[in-house]
């Protein structure tokens, strides 16, 4: 027994000095970034964003590989398939958290099958309508709906997105019927809603400033529970007509379950690192983002939180894939 005890210490202790080691050189090749979601959209950004920055504490590549399709499953289900090394990670939204009950039976499940790095900022949605829409306001819309249900159409990145949230959860909460167009990704979502093809969209503040500040959307308001400081002169949903509405889009990186804890301490203080800058807060707040810092148990209890909370929105509001 005391021999059998002996072994059992020493092989503990090889594996605690093979992890720590493993650790100390890591990265030795390549990071890939699987990025669920089209390219243009905010995961698409800041993943291009941290990549760059990870690289130069890192001291390697970080590179951004997009896998959209299927309202992120695709994506995730690679990346939850991937070996738990560390050089495939996740970069995920409120979608995923979403999907645990919007989408139950999909091939992976996300606190399973991949455990929390670290999050990355989150940021309001604006709620634009294409200016030959015609639509001017919250209550123009509510007004339009409610007189000629279903002929209105907002577009999304894709089932279970923050888009799609958004706009199911301002249908329940403003008892109106609009009928969902769901896309790939928030490019081509963003494209036709530009174009005229689709009237409306839910989409990020970071993505869409610019276009509305341009008049080529109409911004009809924003999703937080404060104006955003980006489009200040633009109301709430909340205000707006519709009391207590708000939506988010956040953004962070997941590993697959079993990746040594000291690989994920490393990225988490990484990428804790290079939100946690002065002047990177200072040129996110100027588009509409606020980091966010966490360590891996709290980014892990913040996911499982957000869960259950949308778990409760789709109950209650009785939402389904279209």
């Amino acid at each position: 027994m005391k021999n059998t005890f002996t072994r059992i210490v020493l092989l503990s202790t090889l594996l605690l000095v093979s992890l720590g080691a493993q650790a100390q050189t890591y990265p030795a090749r390549p990071v890939k970034l699987v990025v669920p979601f089209s390219a243009g959209g905010p995961a698409d950004n800041y993943a291009r964003f941290l990549a760059q920055r990870l690289q130069d504490i890192l001291g390697q590549n970080f590179v951004v590989d997009n896998k959209p399709g299927a309202g992120s499953v695709i994506g995730t289900d690679l990346a939850a398939k991937a070996a738990p090394d560390g050089y495939t990670l996740l970069v995920m939204s409120n979608t995923q958290t979403v999907n645990e009950s919007l989408i139950p039976n999909k091939p992976y499940a996300l606190m399973r099958d991949f455990v929390g790095v670290a999050p990355i900022n989150y940021s309001d949605l604006v709620l634009v309508a294409n200016p030959g829409a015609g639509i001017n306001s919250i209550a123009d819309l509510i007004k339009r709906a409610k007189a000629d249900p279903d002929k209105l159409n907002y577009a999304s990145s894709g089932p279970g997105t923050p888009y799609h949230m958004a706009g199911e959860l301002f249908k329940s909460m403003a008892k109106v019927s609009i009928t969902h167009v769901p896309y790939k990704g928030s490019a081509g979502a963003r494209t036709d809603v530009l174009g005229g093809q689709v009237e409306m969209m839910f989409d990020a503040v970071t993505t869409m400033t610019e276009q509305a500040k341009a008049g080529k959307v109409k911004a009809l308001a924003t999703t937080g529970k404060q104006r955003s400081e980006v489009m200040p002169d633009v109301p709430t949903v909340s205000e707006s007509g519709v009391p207590g509405y708000e939506a988010t889009i956040w953004l962070g990186v997941m590993a697959p379950k079993n990746t040594p804890k000291a690989i994920v301490d490393k990225l988490n203080e990484a990428i804790s690192q290079i939100v946690g800058q002065a002047e990177i807060k200072q040129t996110w707040a100027k588009q509409g983002a606020v980091p966010m810092v966490m360590n891996p148990a709290q980014f892990d209890k913040y996911l499982n939180d957000d869960i259950a909370k949308w778990a409760h929105v789709i109950k209650s509001a009785n939402i389904k894939l279209d």
